[in-house]
């Protein structure tokens, strides 16, 4: 695909409406994606945002493999990789009393033990990465700009109506003060989790916004020498007495490795807010670093509140709703922004198979059908990891002491030659086991299943791993589970299962003696004026099998086939070669798309 080279025309009108096919409000990850996706797929789309420019904290950095095997889709995975912080170094995460103090036990995390390294290098043709919010936006809305987006900074999301033919946003350029309208077909809310969008669609949600409170202080540092030679994203400091009521804890996060960094430090949101100024900041972040003249550069800080909602529909009529506006919940686990991203990677791809005529429009139900139970879950999940901490305090026994100074005697105690230190170093360990299901959730990131009219089911029950579902991702082909990655290609190069089957296309994989398959694709293609392609796998075809992988995992047989959706869902499968394959793939993927329906 071709794409322009310039940049999008950021000229205001003055009278008049101005037309589109989808509207995105917001440019965080859910609405820059979005906007990446759709012009990809050649749809017209305009982004909105009320701010003069993308994020200006770090926010959101662990990006799982998931979302990084859709930036290889899309073609921009070395961008991101170029900006990022390579897995290799994401995760010897430490627990201490402060950064040059006591260390209580680490923990490797993010796939990077020997033990679970193997899961994650067999799961998918890209490793999982540390990309701050403020590298990874600039890269996604420069490159849906590329590709066609138009994005209007300083512009505020007034309201909307709906009618039947599309949506009619008003909205307000906060530099002029100048209201007009976008007329588009479709609307996509992603502003954020206090959502106007929601707000004026009436989303249901469950759950509570607001249960904790948090600030954030971003400095820089070198403290290489405190870090480097145990290299990870993440150090949390327990250090009774520093914070603002409760035990101590807090979190010193690397932005830029090793001497750009963010401390999260909890406060009580039920008391009046705590008041910061830099000397206050400054000391805060030389009591969790432990040293007491450090050098310290304080570049902002700020104070947010910890949720736990999420929507039970996500979406009303031709307005839906992505992101943070649809799961909030804390930074734990690192599911925020990579479920924002997989959001619009399942909604982009509907909404252009029913612009281009090529689906139906109740294909668009199936949105809020199979991405509400990942918001519910990943919020459930989030907040429970954020819940087992207290199961590291009372290992080291300090949940029920009254003072600072119980506090750090109970600490110390892990260490005598004492049954109870030894008690303390039994509970600690497990303590630090519980920790897996946050920072090793592997089943959580990349098992995600997808029950709707948009999977036909052959009867098959959901795929369970052996091992934790949680901790333990199981690849399968039953229908609705994500497409397993295998390594294939030829003597000369070797691709991703992935890679053979791109977005914006379906497309079936059969062996050699499925070869019927292959001529029955392309007439259910030419029959319904849908993108399908299809590979067959096998020796002296285009496709080898190098590994003998895809034949252990396919769970078909040779002549059987996988019908893979854009977003790289498997949607259908045939154990065996059919009588009709065109007539038996023709009605399966009609149904699919619910083709004959009016846009």
């Amino acid at each position: 695909m071709e794409f322009n080279d310039g940049v999008a025309d950021t000229e205001v009108p003055t009278t008049g409406t101005v037309d589109t096919e989808v509207l995105i409000i917001g440019s965080g990850p859910a609405g820059a994606s979005a906007a990446l996706f759709l012009s990809t797929l050649g749809v017209d789309n305009i982004v909105v945002t009320k701010y003069r420019w993308t994020a200006n904290t770090p926010r959101a950095h662990i990006t799982n493999q998931r979302t990084m095997e859709i930036f290889r889709d899309l073609g921009i995975e070395e961008q991101v990789l170029a900006e990022a912080t390579p897995h290799h170094q994401m995760g010897d995460t430490v627990f201490c009393t402060s950064i040059a103090g006591d260390e209580i036990g680490r923990i490797r995390t993010w796939g990077t033990h020997p033990a679970r390294h193997a899961d994650y290098e067999l799961a998918s043709p890209s490793l999982n990465c540390d990309i701050p919010q403020t590298y990874l936006e600039p890269i996604l809305v420069r490159n849906a700009t590329v590709r066609g987006s138009h994005t209007r900074f300083s512009t505020e999301y007034l309201s909307h109506t709906q009618d039947a033919d599309g949506v009619t946003a008003r909205v307000r350029d906060r530099l002029t003060g100048h209201e007009y309208d976008i007329r588009a077909r479709y609307l996509i809310g992603a502003d954020g989790a206090r959502s106007k969008v929601a707000a004026d669609i009436g989303l249901p949600y469950e759950g509570r916004m607001d249960i904790a409170g948090s600030m954030n202080i971003t400095f820089k540092a070198d403290i290489s020498e405190l870090v480097a030679h145990r290299p990870s994203v993440l150090y949390w400091v327990i250090q009774p007495g520093s914070n603002i009521g409760g035990i101590g804890t807090g979190l010193v996060r690397m932005v830029r490795p090793w001497d750009e960094w963010l401390i999260v430090w909890g406060y009580d949101i039920n008391q009046e807010p705590p008041e910061l100024d830099d000397e206050a900041a400054r000391q805060i972040v030389r009591n969790l670093l432990g040293v007491a003249d450090l050098d310290v550069e304080i570049t902002g800080y700020s104070l947010w509140g910890n949720n736990e909602q999420w929507a039970t529909h996500l979406q009303s009529g031709r307005v839906f709703c992505a992101g943070d506006a649809v799961h909030k919940h804390p930074p734990s686990n690192g599911l925020g922004s990579n479920t924002s991203i997989q959001d619009s990677y399942n909604l982009a791809w509907k909404i252009a198979a029913v612009l281009r005529g090529r689906a139906g429009p109740r294909l668009l139900d199936t949105y809020s059908v199979e991405r509400a139970p990942v918001a519910e879950q990943i919020v459930r999940r989030a907040n429970r990891s954020g819940r087992e901490f207290g199961r590291l305090f009372e290992a080291l026994g300090i949940t029920d002491s009254d003072t600072e100074e119980q506090m750090r005697a109970k600490i110390a105690e892990r260490t005598a030659d004492t049954p109870e230190g030894a008690q303390r170093r039994e509970a600690l360990r497990h303590a630090m086991e519980l920790k897996n299901y946050e920072f090793n959730a592997h089943g959580v990131e990349m098992g995600q299943f997808y029950a709707s009219t948009a999977v036909v089911s052959d009867g098959s029950p959901r795929p369970e791993s052996e091992r934790d579902p949680e901790l333990y991702y199981r690849p399968s082909t039953v229908p609705g589970a994500r497409l397993p990655h295998v390594w294939v290609g030829d003597a000369a190069t070797t691709l991703s299962t992935h890679d053979l089957a791109s977005y914006g296309r379906f497309t079936l994989f059969t062996g050699i003696s499925g070869d019927p398959w292959a001529a029955a694709a392309q007439e259910t293609a030419e029959r319904l004026g849908v993108p399908l392609d299809a590979v067959v796998i096998g020796p002296g075809r285009e496709v080898t099998d190098l590994y003998f992988d895809w034949a252990a995992g396919r769970e078909v047989q040779e002549d059987g086939a996988v019908l893979v959706r854009p977003d790289k869902h498997v949607c259908w499968r045939s154990h065996r070669l059919v009588d009709d394959p065109a007539a038996v793939l023709t009605e399966v993927l009609a149904g699919i798309l619910n083709c004959g329906g009016e846009a």
